[in-house]
């Protein structure tokens, strides 16, 4: 297929209700019309971190206004959209279901074609919007709830290197926080303290670099983060603003040193790559990015803009655009799912439940 596409793209999967439209030429960069996304920080900000009902709800009430806006802003109506592209899983039940019955409505009422969309290969596939990457590169997928390594050589080719046996890098950030009384997400909050912290001052573990291969582990550093707060608040009746900070940095940069090390092994099992990539919530850190193109060294780094690193629709409208064009269609039997793996060969996970892993 060479005519030119243009998608629209709906993502619900967890605390951020997005639209967007994007148009692509064969031959030419793809071109991102619209990104409107509704955030629901506030609305959590009183639980410490996402409460799955709330989510569903605002998701409810603002998917519809998202596409709105969306197409008001790119200057377009549903007669002008090749296909309507939406997250189908993995992610929050509540959500990706109002996202998937939004575009099942929306495509049955125009005839538009209808494409499920996996929510970690709109991140994974996130380089070829940007940076139009070629096949195959190494993509490093850090998020609020998933952290592997993916091997992409196609748009529904993927090869799981490794990936973390429990916590994920973003949902180790937002319990630290927790834990240090900061502000909700956790990750800002968490870099911004680290900032005026000394990274030495504790011996933070670095788990599983003991362990060959890929898999990563956060559940135990902050565990032991945790175990350092303690013992500051029992020794002195609580934390000074110099322990706060640096009790961040010392988290920080464990999962820095941990992510760089799995980097390397990850980036010597793909000699032939094109690239390598970091994607998801968690690539927003500076301090986690600057260590991660150091690792890279002669291989091409490439990090998505920070508007692009967090859930966003405009991913989803790529992911489906480019399964678009291999002739993938899908129709009202579409269904969300809670758990849906990019590597569907690789086993599961050690912890990934007995539904089987997530992603």
């Amino acid at each position: 297929m060479t005519r030119v596409l243009t998608l629209l793209g709906i993502e619900s999967s967890c605390d951020d209700t997005g639209a967007a439209l994007v148009r692509h030429a064969p031959g030419a960069a793809p071109q991102i019309l619209a990104n409107c996304i509704a955030g629901q920080t506030e609305l959590h900000a009183a639980y410490g971190g996402v409460v799955p009902e709330i989510a569903a709800r605002a998701h409810a009430e603002k998917l519809d206004l998202m596409v709105e806006a969306a197409l008001a802003e790119a200057g377009l109506g549903l007669a002008d959209i090749d296909a309507i592209a939406v997250t189908a899983g993995p992610g929050l039940i509540g959500g990706v279901l109002s996202g998937v019955m939004l575009a099942k409505g929306l495509s049955l009422a125009s005839g538009v074609p209808l494409i499920g969309v996996n929510h970690l290969a709109g991140h994974a596939l996130t380089p070829r919007l940007t940076d139009q990457q070629a096949f195959p590169y190494l993509m490093l997928l850090v998020s609020g709830g998933h952290c592997q390594f993916l091997r992409v050589d196609g748009p529904d080719d993927f090869t799981r290197l490794g990936g973390t046996i429990d916590d994920a890098p973003g949902e180790a950030f937002d319990k630290t926080a927790k834990l240090l009384g900061l502000p909700q997400p956790g990750g800002p909050s968490v870099e911004r303290e680290a900032l005026a912290g000394d990274p030495a001052r504790f011996a933070f573990p670095r788990p599983l670099l003991d362990r060959a291969g890929c898999d990563l582990s956060f559940s135990g550093l902050k565990t032991a983060l945790m175990r350092a707060r303690d013992a500051l608040v029992a020794e002195q009746g609580g934390l000074t603003p110099q322990d706060r900070a640096d009790l961040c940095a010392g988290f920080q940069a464990a999962v820095a040193d941990v992510l760089a090390e799995k980097s390397r092994r990850a980036l010597a099992q793909c000699p032939d790559i094109t690239g390598f990539a970091v994607a998801g919530g968690v690539a927003a850190n500076k301090s986690l990015r600057a260590a991660l193109e150091r690792v890279a060294g002669d291989v091409p780094f490439l990090a998505p803009p920070l508007a692009l690193c967090t859930d966003n629709a405009a991913m989803i409208a790529w992911a489906g655009l480019e399964r678009f064009r291999t002739g993938h269609r899908d129709d009202m039997s579409l269904s969300a799912r809670p758990r849906w793996p990019l590597d569907t060969t690789a086993p599961a996970l050690i912890g990934s439940g007995k539904r089987g892993a997530k992603a």
